[in-house]
């Protein structure tokens, strides 16, 4: 059977969260089931895995990968941001670990239909959720140019943002952009023939920055760590897996801020927010997967871990 995703950083994962038997792990983004299945190895005889995941595919995977421990596995659909309000409704009001790998899944990327990658040519999709309303289709089609210059620019950080979305809304003015295909051809097209040839695709940023857009996936991992620090029992982990620049900055920058606490402005005289440290930062720099899984894995390579703790 087809590896559905092979999980980056597995054996980290397992030791910052410090398994147990007894102990409440949320995997946020169940994928597979890749983590979960070591975390529940690991906590046996009597540690519950909650996994929650907005992909309808990835909760059938993970229901069928760990059958073994189904008596102490939870699989929720739902959007990692909202993982306080899924434990409540669970009557759950503490966990001892929480565990995010965040992007898009090998599965998601291989599987043509869904519409992720710009090698394979399919219907512009691109949802995690595909029940929700909003998919790349409608964001290319019907988006203001300035509007996708700018998401292309920001969630891309792609220099020739303004070209892209020119050439976008030249080629749509003329029939719907319907295809993976047609997107990344245009992509493409639209730089100079020097940017066209380099290490990764010309199209890479472009699809990064409207997949990003569709499944709001900055706001999510801000929401999901302001949130999910609620739940954590005191000395319970956060553990954090980002593939880009945007994603790690967002999780250093939150983890620094709950470690700060206090969020008034430096000439204030005195604390007028009132706001306590509620994590220790463990990892000043992220850690990195090392040559061997990179060797096995080349997915893993871009791969950035950072683990906070509930104080």
């Amino acid at each position: 059977m087809p590896v559905y995703h092979t999980p980056v950083m597995q054996k980290e994962v397992v030791q910052f969260l410090r398994c147990r038997p007894g102990g409440i792990y949320v995997d946020g983004t169940v994928g597979g089931g890749g983590h979960a299945y070591e975390i529940l190895r690991n906590s046996a005889p009597d540690g519950l895995l909650i996994g929650i995941d907005m992909d309808d595919d990835a909760l059938d995977e993970s229901k069928r990968r760990l059958e073994l421990f189904k008596d102490r596995t939870i699989l929720e659909k739902g959007n990692f941001a909202e993982t306080d309000t899924i434990l409540k409704g669970l009557n759950v009001h503490g966990v001892d670990g929480i565990i995010l790998d965040l992007g898009v899944s090998s599965h998601q990327i291989e599987t043509a239909v869904r519409g992720f990658s710009f090698t394979l040519d399919a219907k512009l999709d691109m949802r995690m959720d595909r029940s929700s309303d909003l998919s790349a289709y409608d964001v290319i089609n019907s988006l203001a140019e300035k509007e996708l210059e700018n998401i292309i620019r920001d969630y891309g950080e792609e220099v020739m943002a303004g070209r892209i979305a020119r050439a976008i809304s030249a080629r749509r003015s003329i029939s719907p952009i319907k295809t993976t295909a047609e997107l990344a051809d245009i992509t493409v097209h639209a730089l100079p023939p020097p940017m066209r040839r380099g290490r990764i695709h010309p199209a890479t940023r472009t699809f990064q920055a409207v997949r990003i857009y569709v499944n709001k996936e900055l706001l999510n991992v801000y929401q999901a760590i302001n949130r999910g620090i609620d739940m954590l029992n005191e000395s319970g982990r956060f553990l954090v897996i980002s593939f880009h620049s945007l994603e790690d900055r967002i999780v250093k920058n939150q983890f620094r801020s709950w470690e700060k606490g206090c969020i008034c402005p430096s000439d204030f005289p005195i604390c007028s927010c009132h706001r306590k440290p509620r994590l220790k930062v463990l990892t000043k720099k992220p850690l990195m997967p090392g040559n061997d899984e990179i060797t096995s894995n080349p997915r893993a390579r871009s791969a950035r871990l950072r683990i906070a703790e509930k104080v």
